[in-house]
C-alpha cells in the first residue's frame, strides 16, 4: 500500500516491481546480484481519482509512456530493499508534484523611478558611443 496524500492510496496490485540487475561499474556484486528495481504503474488501469490521472497524463515526463505507463529504474543503493523503497518514493513525489496547484503569476509593471533610470542610462551610453566618431577638423 503507497499513501499518497490522506485521502489517496495505491494498492500493492497498481504497481509492478521487477529486481533487475544494476547497470555500470561495481563489480562482483552488481554482475551476480539482481539489486535494481524497475517499477511500472499503469496511470489508465489505477485506482487514482480521474484529477490525478489527468494531471499525471498531461505532464511531459520523460518517465511516462504515450500508454500513459510510469517507468522508474532504482539502482542507486546496493541492496534490493533500498532501491524498492526509493522506486516508490520517487513514484509517491512524482504524483504529488503534479496535483500540486502552482500559484498565479502576478504580472509586474517597473516602476516610474525604474523606467527614467534605465532611460538616463541609455541617454549616457548615447553620448559615449558618440564620442566615438572621427574627428573632423
Amino acid at each position: 500500500m503507497l499513501r499518497i496524500s490522506n485521502s489517496v492510496e495505491l494498492g500493492d496490485w497498481e504497481i509492478e516491481l521487477n529486481a533487475i540487475r544494476a547497470q555500470g561499474a561495481g563489480g562482483q556484486n552488481v554482475n551476480k546480484v539482481a539489486s535494481a528495481i524497475h517499477l511500472r504503474f499503469d496511470i489508465h488501469r489505477s485506482s487514482l481519482p480521474p484529477f490525478y490521472k489527468e494531471r499525471l497524463l498531461a505532464l511531459t515526463d520523460q518517465r511516462i509512456t504515450q500508454d500513459g505507463v510510469v517507468i522508474i529504474k532504482a539502482q542507486r543503493f546496493r541492496t534490493q530493499e533500498q532501491n524498492r523503497e526509493d522506486a516508490l518514493a520517487r513514484l509517491r513525489e512524482l504524483i504529488r508534484e503534479a496535483v500540486k496547484q502552482q500559484r498565479a503569476r502576478k504580472p509586474t509593471k517597473p516602476t516610474r523611478a525604474a523606467k527614467r533610470k534605465r532611460v538616463d542610462a541609455k541617454t549616457r551610453k548615447g553620448r559615449t558611443k558618440a564620442l566615438r566618431g572621427k574627428v573632423t577638423e
